[in-house]
């Protein structure tokens, strides 16, 4: 069943991107849930949703581990308060956040069987780190409300433009209610205009092969 879950996953790539980075990303990922004991590879085009739920999202795919793990040791996640994952799917950036350290995260996305997949991931992750606090919730991210202690938030473009651009009003809107230090670590940042438009500063920026990237912006 995994091997044809890799097998899937390289087709889908090489497909859409090309065969080199087809390659470059299995390794990856066979290495990184072989590290982590999780499983979270594969896509999901999100049939589940209703329409309305779906209108604005975009397909789930997990991030690529080694730019998550390059751009946490680039923030040293050990030292962030409270990690908010908005379009967590099953997980990986949470779960990868709190085995290099962090203390609290939480997950937020609109599918159910996602949202499942990710709290069965960070048992296993609670299992090797007992003093995580985690939590996954099921709400559509245009409506959360982002809790005050939340210092860092991560993204792998999970919306469209007019999703995404609400979901940096609710950040602002949270800033200006509790002001603190927010960084948001943004990957495949198509819209990143927005962030950068409104006040938030570009620090890190990392491309490899042409379609992996990822940026870290701070207010």
């Amino acid at each position: 069943m995994r091997l044809f879950t890799y097998l899937k996953y390289f087709f889908y790539i090489s497909i859409n991107w090309n065969i080199i980075i087809a390659f470059y990303i299995i390794f990856h990922e066979i290495k990184g849930e072989r590290k982590y004991g999780i499983k979270t590879i594969g896509i999901d085009n999100l049939n589940s949703l209703d329409d309305e739920q779906s209108e604005h999202a975009t397909i789930y795919m997990p991030v690529v581990y080694a730019v998550i793990e390059k751009v946490f040791l680039q923030l040293n996640i050990s030292k962030v308060n409270h990690l908010l994952d908005i379009g967590c799917g099953k997980g990986r950036a949470i779960c990868v956040a709190a085995a290099k350290g962090c203390k609290q995260v939480s997950g937020i996305d609109i599918s159910k069987a996602l949202c499942m997949d990710a709290l069965q991931n960070l048992t296993v992750i609670q299992q090797q780190h007992p003093a995580l606090l985690a939590k996954v919730i099921l709400k559509d991210a245009f409506q959360y409300e982002i809790p005050q202690d939340v210092d860092c938030i991560f993204l792998f473009n999970p919306f469209d433009e007019f999703l995404m651009e609400g979901v940096v009003k609710n950040i602002k809107k949270s800033i200006a209610l509790h002001p603190r230090k927010m960084t948001v670590i943004y990957a495949n940042p198509i819209y990143k205009s927005l962030f950068t438009d409104t006040g938030f500063k570009e620090t890190f920026y990392y491309k490899s092969m042409k379609y992996i990237e990822v940026s870290i912006l701070e207010y």
